[in-house]
C-alpha cells in the first residue's frame, strides 16, 4: 500500500479510498456470498463493508493488512445479517400450473446464482492452505452446504479453507481463540461433506459445455425424453425461491411434463450465460400478445461425469442484466 493514498484516503479523498478498496471489492462480494447464498444481499453487504470502511480508516492502525481488515469488516457484517432474526424469506412463488408432488421441501429459498464465468475463476484463486479449489467453492452445490452450518462454522470455513487465511488469522478476524477456530472448523467440515454428500469435485471439460448444448436442444423441443436422457439417475431441480424439490429421474420427468405443458404451442428461447463457474442459460418465453420474449427462469447445470446432476431453475428476472441477459427478446411470429 502506498503511504500517500492511504493518508490522502484518511483526509477524505473519495478518489484515493476507491484506489485502496477497487482491488478487493469483487472477492469481498463474493465472500459475503457465500455466506449469505444471495447476489442481493452480498451486494448490499459489499455496500455497508465499504462505508464501514469509509467511516473507519482514520482508525485503521496497519496491524494488519488493508485486506484483512476489510474481510474483517465484511464477515463480521455478514455475521450480524445473519444473526438478525429480520432477515426476510422471499415470497414462495405460486406455480401457474399444478405442479405434482416433489420429493421434499427443503429449497435454500434465499438461494441466488452468482455472475462468474469459468474464465473469471483464476480471478479467485485461493492462498496456498486452502483445501477447497476456486472451482469447487463457487459451485451452487458448496454455497447450499455453507447455508446448512450455523454461521460462525460457515466462516470459519470460508476464511480458512476457501480463502487461505491461517488459523491465527482467522482467530484474529472473528475476535475469538485458536482453539474455537479449530473446533469450528471440524464440525463445518464434517456437516458440509455430510449435506453435499461426499461429491467429488467438478472437473470441467469440453464434454460439459456439449453437454449444455444437448440440453439446450432437448429443452427447447419439449422433448422430455430427450432431458431425461442426459440426467444421472439421482439428478436433482430445483427452484428457489421455490422450496419444493425433484430428485430422480421420474419426478424430474413428472414435472417437465406439467412444465411443457403449460407452455404450451408458446416458443422457447434460451441465451447462454455462466453463473457460479456453471454453464448456464436464461429462458425466455413467447408473450401470447405481444411479439417478445420474457424472462422464465435462468437454469445453471452442474454435472458428472458426462450427464448432468442438478438443474437449479432461479426465478429472479430482474438479476437477468447482472448475467448479462436482456429484459425481453423481440421475437417473429409464432409459426403456424
Amino acid at each position: 500500500m502506498r503511504q500517500s493514498i492511504l493518508e490522502r484516503a484518511r483526509a477524505g479523498d473519495e478518489t484515493a479510498f476507491r484506489a485502496l478498496t477497487d482491488p478487493y471489492r469483487r472477492e469481498l462480494e463474493l465472500h459475503c456470498y457465500r455466506l449469505l447464498g444471495s447476489l442481493t444481499d452480498a451486494e448490499d453487504m459489499l455496500q455497508e463493508t465499504l462505508l464501514a470502511a469509509w467511516r473507519g480508516l482514520p482508525g485503521f492502525q496497519q496491524r494488519s493488512s488493508l485486506r484483512s481488515w476489510l474481510y474483517r469488516i465484511a464477515t463480521n457484517r455478514c455475521l450480524n445479517a445473519l444473526r438478525d432474526a429480520r432477515r426476510r424469506l422471499p415470497p414462495e412463488p405460486v406455480p401457474p400450473f399444478a405442479p405434482p408432488e416433489p420429493t421434499r421441501r427443503d429449497g435454500i429459498r434465499w438461494l441466488q446464482p452468482y455472475p462468474l464465468g469459468e474464465a473469471e475463476l483464476a480471478d479467485t484463486a485461493p492462498g496456498p492452505e486452502a483445501r477447497y479449489a476456486a472451482a469447487e467453492a463457487v459451485e451452487l452445490a458448496f454455497v447450499m452446504g455453507l447455508q446448512r452450518l450455523p454461521p460462525r462454522q460457515a466462516a470459519c470455513l470460508v476464511l480458512r479453507d476457501v480463502l487461505g487465511f491461517p488459523v491465527a488469522e482467522v482467530a484474529e478476524l472473528l475476535g475469538v481463540t485458536p482453539v474455537a477456530v479449530k473446533g469450528n472448523l471440524q464440525r463445518a467440515r464434517a456437516s458440509l461433506d455430510r449435506h453435499r454428500g461426499h461429491r467429488v469435485p467438478r472437473q470441467a471439460t469440453p464434454d460439459e459445455h456439449d453437454l449444455a448444448r444437448r440440453f439446450a436442444v432437448a429443452y427447447l423441443a419439449g422433448d422430455i425424453d430427450g432431458v431425461v436422457a442426459l440426467l444421472t439417475d439421482d439428478a436433482w431441480l430445483s427452484m428457489p425461491p421455490a422450496p419444493h424439490e425433484y430428485q430422480g429421474r421420474a419426478a424430474i420427468a413428472a414435472f417437465l411434463s406439467a412444465s411443457f405443458a403449460y407452455r404450451g404451442a408458446r416458443r422457447a428461447h434460451l441465451l447462454p450465460t455462466h453463473a457460479n463457474g456453471l454453464p448456464a442459460f436464461g429462458t425466455y418465453l413467447d408473450d401470447s400478445f405481444r411479439p417478445v420474449a420474457t424472462p422464465a427462469g435462468l437454469l445453471v447445470l452442474a454435472s458428472a461425469g458426462d450427464r448432468i446432476s442438478a438443474i437449479t431453475r432461479f426465478h429472479l428476472d430482474a438479476l437477468y442484466p447482472r448475467f448479462g441477459l436482456p429484459p425481453q427478446l423481440a421475437t417473429g411470429p409464432s409459426p403456424a
